[in-house]
């Protein structure tokens, strides 16, 4: 059997590792599934989902020049129909609230910037930033004056 790039295969596990597990393809070489390839969720320890001798269905993702062969069983997965979690389900079909993000302040979402030269843009920043500049500058006064009121 001829391996190629995009071909689903099974493989027998035959050593598993810390960064990924080794399967035994059809025509005997071996290729290597790493940790992020194993199951859609975290994997934080490859024996949770495969152990030594297990059959498992692979999808060739890699074959380098030197024949290591890169293999992933998530992939696989996703041409299955997947069973979630109903909860997920209503989760992601819920409508997203547009709030704005925190480190924006009072400010709200900001509109992305309007096109036009370089020249344009630049202006158009020293502008707002002028602005911001004297609106803390007025904030920082009006502070300083009522606070001289306070203590006379």
């Amino acid at each position: 059997m001829q391996l190629e790039v995009g071909a689903i295969v099974e493989g027998k596990v035959t050593g598993i590792t810390n960064f990924g597990a080794f399967v035994e393809l059809p025509d005997g070489k071996t290729g290597m599934v790493h940790i992020s390839e194993v199951s859609n969720s975290y994997v934080k320890e490859i024996s949770d989902h495969l152990s030594e001798n297990q059959m498992v269905r692979v999808k060739i993702l890699k074959i380098s020049p030197d024949g290591k062969i890169s293999l992933s069983i998530k992939k696989c997965m996703e041409n299955q129909q997947p069973q979630s979690d109903p909860q997920d389900q209503s989760r992601s079909q819920a409508p997203r609230k547009n709030y704005p993000r925190k480190d924006m302040g009072w400010q709200g979402i900001k509109k992305a910037p309007e096109g036009g030269s370089f020249e344009e843009m630049l202006a158009r920043f020293k502008q707002a930033s002028e602005d911001k500049m004297s609106d803390l500058k007025r904030s920082v006064d009006i502070r300083k004056s009522s606070r001289r009121g306070q203590y006379r």
